[in-house]
Order: C-alpha cells, then sequence, then structure tokens
C-alpha cells in the first residue's frame, strides 16, 4: 500500500478527477475526469500484504477502461452528428450513453464485476468503491435519466438483484456490496425524480456506510462468522455495529429509513405504483440478511475460543463509529424535530 504521503496525493487527484467529471460542460472533459478518477484509484486499491487486491485491481481497471472506451466511442459518434452539447437527443441515444455509466456505477444487469473486485479490497477500499467512486456516473447519467421503460428495468433488475444476491452469502464484503447494489436502483429513482433528492439519499447512504466500515474495519473480519467471536465484553460495540446494518438496510426508526421514505411519498404522487411497490419489497429481502446477521450474533449463544485474540481498537476509531452511529440512531428523530420547528 502506498505511503501516507503518496496516499494524500492519490486521494486529491481522485476527488479532482470527480470534480472535473462534475463540473465539465463536454462530455470529453467528463470523459477525462472518470479516467483521472480511474488511474488515480487504481493504485490504493493495490496492497503488497494482499495477493488479492492485484487480481481486484487488475479486474476493476479492465472493466473501467472498456467502459470508458465505449463511452468515449459512443460521445465521439455524437459530435460526428453535431448532437455533442445537444440533450434533446433521441431514446436510442440516451440509452446508449446511459449503458457505460451504469456499468462504471455497478447497476444491475452490469453488475457482474462488483461482487468480486470487493472482495479482494481492503475496507478503505471498499468504502471509497461504494461511495466515492460513484458519484460521477450517476451526475452524467443525470443529464440523460427521464422515467421511461428502460430506466425502471434497471432499477427493478438492481433492486431484485441487491436483495435476493445477498440472501446466500456469508462474506461481509458481498453482502455490502449487493446491499450496495440495491441502494444503487433507490438512488437511480431518486435521480429521477429530482438531483437534491439524490444527493439526500447518497449523503445518508455514504453516511451510513462509513458507519458501519469504522466499526468493523478495526476487528478485519471477512465472514458473518467471525463477527459472533467478537468479544462478549464488547457488547456496545456490537449494539453499534448492528444498529447501523439496520439502519443501512432502512428500519423504519433510523436514519437510513427517512430518504425511502421521501422517495416512497413521491413516486406514489407521480404514480409509480408498481415500481415502488417492487421496490419495498426488494428492501423487505434486504433486511432479512441484515436481521440474519444480528440474530447470529446477539441470540444465538456460543462458545468464545481462547485463543480468540482482539484488535484494541484506539480512541480515534472509538470515538468516530461512537459519533456516527449516534447520528444513524437519532438522525430521523432530530430531523423530524428540526422540520417541525420549520
Amino acid at each position: 500500500m502506498p505511503n501516507n504521503s503518496t496516499k494524500i496525493l492519490l486521494m486529491i487527484t481522485l476527488l479532482s478527477g470527480v470534480l472535473i467529471s462534475v463540473s465539465a460542460n463536454s462530455w470529453f472533459g467528463a470523459w477525462m475526469g472518470l479516467e483521472i478518477n480511474l488511474l488515480s484509484f487504481i493504485p490504493l486499491m493495490s496492497n503488497i500484504n494482499n495477493i488479492y487486491t492485484t487480481e481486484a485491481s487488475l479486474k476493476y481497471f479492465l472493466v473501467q477502461a472498456m467502459a470508458s472506451s465505449i463511452l468515449l466511442f459512443l460521445v465521439m459518434v455524437m459530435a460526428l452528428a453535431d448532437n455533442l452539447f445537444s440533450f434533446e437527443w433521441s431514446i436510442y441515444s440516451s440509452v446508449a450513453i446511459s449503458t457505460p455509466l451504469l456499468l462504471k456505477m455497478g447497476a444491475a444487469p452490469l453488475h457482474w464485476w462488483f461482487p468480486s473486485v470487493m472482495e479482494g479490497l481492503e475496507w478503505t477500499g471498499c468504502l471509497l468503491l461504494m461511495t466515492v467512486q460513484k458519484i460521477s456516473p450517476f451526475i452524467l447519467i443525470s443529464y440523460l435519466l427521464k422515467m421511461n421503460l428502460f430506466l425502471a428495468s434497471i432499477i427493478m433488475t438492481s433492486v431484485a438483484i441487491g436483495s435476493i444476491g445477498g440472501i446466500n452469502q456469508t462474506s461481509l464484503r458481498k453482502i455490502l456490496t449487493y446491499s450496495s447494489i440495491n441502494h444503487t436502483g433507490w438512488m437511480l429513482s431518486a435521480m429521477s425524480l429530482s438531483e437534491s433528492m439524490w444527493l439526500l439519499y447518497f449523503s445518508i447512504y455514504s453516511l451510513l456506510t462509513t458507519t458501519v466500515i469504522s466499526i468493523i474495519k478495526p476487528f478485519k473480519p471477512s465472514f458473518i462468522n467471525q463477527l459472533m467471536m467478537m468479544k462478549k465484553e464488547m457488547v456496545i460495540t456490537k449494539f453499534l455495529m448492528f444498529t447501523s446494518l439496520l439502519s443501512l438496510g432502512g428500519l423504519p426508526p433510523f436514519l437510513g429509513f427517512m430518504p425511502k421514505w421521501v422517495i416512497i411519498q413521491e413516486m406514489t404522487a407521480n404514480k409509480h405504483y408498481f415500481l415502488i411497490t417492487f421496490m419495498v419489497m426488494g428492501s423487505l429481502l434486504t433486511l432479512y440478511y441484515y436481521l440474519r446477521i444480528c440474530y447470529s450474533s446477539f441470540l444465538i449463544l456460543h462458545t468464545e475460543l481462547k485463543w480468540n485474540k482482539q484488535f484494541s481498537s484506539n480512541q480515534f476509531y472509538t470515538l468516530c463509529s461512537s459519533f456516527l452511529s449516534f447520528l444513524s440512531l437519532t438522525g430521523l428523530v432530530l430531523c423530524t424535530m428540526f422540520t417541525g420547528m420549520i
């Protein structure tokens, strides 16, 4: 893994690539920002102590390079047709440009690379891949997005695969991956309503994902059964982790329910009844496999191995995870109180 100074430089260029893509006034500028972002993220994925990161980096590079090549080719075709700076394209043009962007963000059915890449990454790389790396494709696809049959099929496929795919998994990274695919479907529906609604959903999703990973990272687990072997004295840490997981799943008392609540209301007002019913049913399945993790660790009796050594988390991780978990637990109440006062 790069040392601290190199990592800081790569993070700056990573965020610069995102800003270039978001603020570009042409598709060529947006493509250039995507490439800067990609070339900055590849070294951050690598770790000389983990042989799986090399495979994950190569897979990610090949998929993203293929998506960027398709995007550049389609942009050049549009430029030759004198439609580069016009967003009033036909439905086929919008679908064509949206496809490589959906591949970049890992939306179903173009998600085939996402679980295998996540499986080979460290937890910090997983966090970046699930949050920061989705910003540019989402903003670019918002220029083309309209609620039509193509978008509805992508949303339904993402919600279905994200909910069903995580049921059979024991790997924590793959569970978070399929949860991210499910949330991608919700974020696409939020983007079709308004960009401010997508910003609300993405901000809360990023906060909850950061909370979960900041709690999990010090213990370095990879599978569900490793969560059961956490020390019995660390009940508060377990409580914070699992309430954050349930909030990420969208259970009503927690903050994660608020953006879904807003989207359900707006889509109902826009008469998308079948789509929102399908999305809510998919979210119930994601809650099922989060509850399965919680029950297996809290309610099932288990023995603790004597040779099980735990990571002694430092004060910084404890404070950060506690503060973020507090936001996850009380955020919905605070938001409703603030709204009521206004």
